[in-house]
């Protein structure tokens, strides 16, 4: 008589899928109607649909946004093909662990300065060389079939530092020198996150489709990605030509000086930047070790839409809340995101097996980052000069690459450190911003001095 053993799967529930992209998208549409009767009482919402917009207005965010979502879907695209690449090639935890150490620290070393050599130069330049970076990764990679992790890792680690500065600080200087109104800023930035989030499921998709191309290595998946570049590029050629007027380099190091290095308010934005950077980072190497944990089989490629669906969702908060700023506050709103975020992180590093909490939990997490992106974006105008941007974004992130390079060393290569304690300290970093949110906005009603008015 035969033996069968069963299986023990886990699977998400299909409705998971359609309650929450369902909301997205009734959050989005529900606003306008919603914010009507908000205005009325003296507020202000801004929406997607929001028709009382310019059309100048329209037209460069429109463009923008396009840009910025080929950038992501270049950014998701590497990603996901380079895990796979590991995979295909067997490596094993401890060359995983060190190909992506090595990757963080040329995020220190020249991500940390990027940011202020890009203010000088223009953030346009920055942008260019984002695509210039997956085009030549996208050309080693057809003419070595074989990949080239280390060269891999630290072409995208550099690509990923002057992502997270450049196309933000291109857009917040072109919508000021275009003379549009300040307070349409908020629109722009929670759909940064929402758009980035919305490509990132796409590029994943994209990839599902073509994975059997990379086991054939028929297709190669950086070739996408520089195609994307090379397309962003002739758009960035074509629509905004302009030159930028490069910035005196001493000038600049006072002003850098002046307004981040002796200001408390910025010193403290840093740090709630720099931590949200560590903890997501930290959450994309240990959520799959986390959740296979159980032993029991799962799915992950549908998890992860999931997972980046709640961001999608968490940013369409953000205008709602905005819209009742005067009531709760934009730093209120931040200060409990990721005061939630963070005890959501402390339950997961108690090392709760059970996989539905574990998948809930990452959906708060990821919620609350989707919330926290464009509130920290907009505290970034209130107190930064324009032309401070891009440094004291990659400025920020320097204790954050520290950190991950460190537990990438520490935990993933020495296997001195648990996951469950490089989680708790990504959680206990998250807490402290939170506590520094708190401090801002007592320091915001002594002072009441902004940059920008938003």
């Amino acid at each position: 008589m035969g033996v069968v053993i069963e299986s023990d799967r886990w699977e998400l529930h299909p409705s998971a899928f359609l309650v929450l992209f369902a909301s997205c998208f009734a959050s989005i549409f529900l606003l306008p109607y919603f914010s009507r009767s908000i205005s009325g009482r003296g507020a202000v919402a801004s929406s997607l649909f929001d028709l009382g917009h310019t059309a100048p207005f329209l037209r460069f965010q429109s463009g923008f946004l396009m840009l910025y979502a080929l950038a992501s879907v270049m950014q998701g695209v590497e990603s996901v093909f380079g895990e796979n690449d590991f995979a295909e090639y067997g490596s094993s935890r401890e060359q995983m662990a060190w190909y992506l150490a090595m990757g963080a620290f040329a995020a220190l070393i020249f991500g940390t300065f990027s940011g202020i050599l890009f203010d000088i130069l223009g953030a346009r330049k920055a942008c260019l060389l984002f695509c210039f970076l997956h085009i030549f990764l996208g050309a080693l990679k057809s003419l070595i079939k074989h990949p080239i992790f280390w060269m891999s890792n630290i072409c995208l680690s550099i690509a990923s530092s002057v992502f997270s500065f450049c196309y933000e600080t291109w857009m917040v200087i072109e919508h000021e020198k275009q003379g549009h109104k300040q307070d349409l800023l908020n629109d722009t930035f929670w759909l940064m996150t929402f758009f980035e989030s919305f490509s990132l499921i796409g590029s994943q998709g994209l990839s599902n489709l073509l994975v059997k191309g990379v086991h054939s290595r028929s297709f190669n998946s950086s070739a996408l990605a520089a195609i994307l570049a090379v397309l962003s590029t002739l758009y960035f050629k074509k629509e905004w030509s302009k030159s930028h007027h490069a910035t005196v380099v001493g000038s600049y190091k006072k002003s850098f000086s002046a307004h981040i290095l002796k200001d408390k308010n910025i010193l403290v934005l840093m740090w709630a930047q720099a931590s949200i950077h560590f903890s997501m980072s930290v959450f994309w190497i240990l959520w799959a070790p986390t959740i296979v944990a159980d032993g029991r089989e799962v799915n992950l490629s549908l998890i992860y839409p999931v997972l980046i669906g709640s961001r999608m969702l968490g940013s369409t908060a953000f205008p709602w809340l905005f819209s009742e700023a005067k009531l709760l506050g934009n730093e209120d709103c931040l200060m409990t995101a990721m005061g939630v975020a963070s005890i959501a992180l402390f339950i997961v590093a108690y090392d709760y097996q059970e996989i539905g909490v574990l998948v809930l939990l990452f959906c708060i997490f990821h919620a609350c980052v989707g919330f926290s992106l464009p509130s920290l974006a907009r505290l970034r105008t209130m107190y930064l000069p324009n032309e401070l941007r891009g440094g004291m974004i990659t400025f920020s992130l320097a204790p954050a690459n520290a950190a991950l390079l460190f537990v990438l060393l520490q935990g993933g290569y020495h296997r001195n450190l648990e996951n469950s304690t490089i989680m708790a300290l990504a959680a206990f970093g998250l807490l402290i911003a939170s506590g520094c949110i708190y401090k801002l906005r007592s320091w915001r009603k002594m002072s009441r001095q902004n940059w920008h008015n938003i």
